[in-house]
């Protein structure tokens, strides 16, 4: 491979956060990122996710530092609220600035051809 051809390459590919990117999660963080937090019945009327769905999904990004969960009562009712922890924010905000990138550069990685 020459120099030239080398060179005319643009960057590798945007290496996104997976855990972010998957659909439902992204759902997720998505509506916690306009909110200080949110409980279940706004998650999932926002979603449409069942409440299996979101209970596994928000685990595994309370696992990763990204939502913090609270369990309580609202009355004599059981209310889980999440939010984002500032880890999650920026984690979120990343995201955001890496797909906007790869939008606005067309989803190529090199020249336009």
């Amino acid at each position: 491979m020459s120099e030239r051809s080398g060179a005319s390459r643009g960057p590798g590919p945007v290496e996104l956060d997976g855990l972010i990117h998957a659909p439902a999660r992204l759902l997720l963080v998505s509506n916690l990122a306009i909110v200080d937090e949110a409980d279940f019945v706004y998650l999932s009327a926002r979603t449409g996710l069942t409440a299996g769905n979101i209970s596994s999904h928000m685990t595994r990004l309370e696992d990763a530092g990204y939502v913090r969960i609270e369990k309580g009562f609202a009355g004599k009712r059981p209310r889980t609220t999440y939010a984002l922890t500032e880890r999650g924010r920026s984690a979120f905000d990343v995201y955001r600035r890496q797909v906007d990138s790869v939008l606005r550069s067309g989803g190529a990685s090199g020249p336009a051809r």
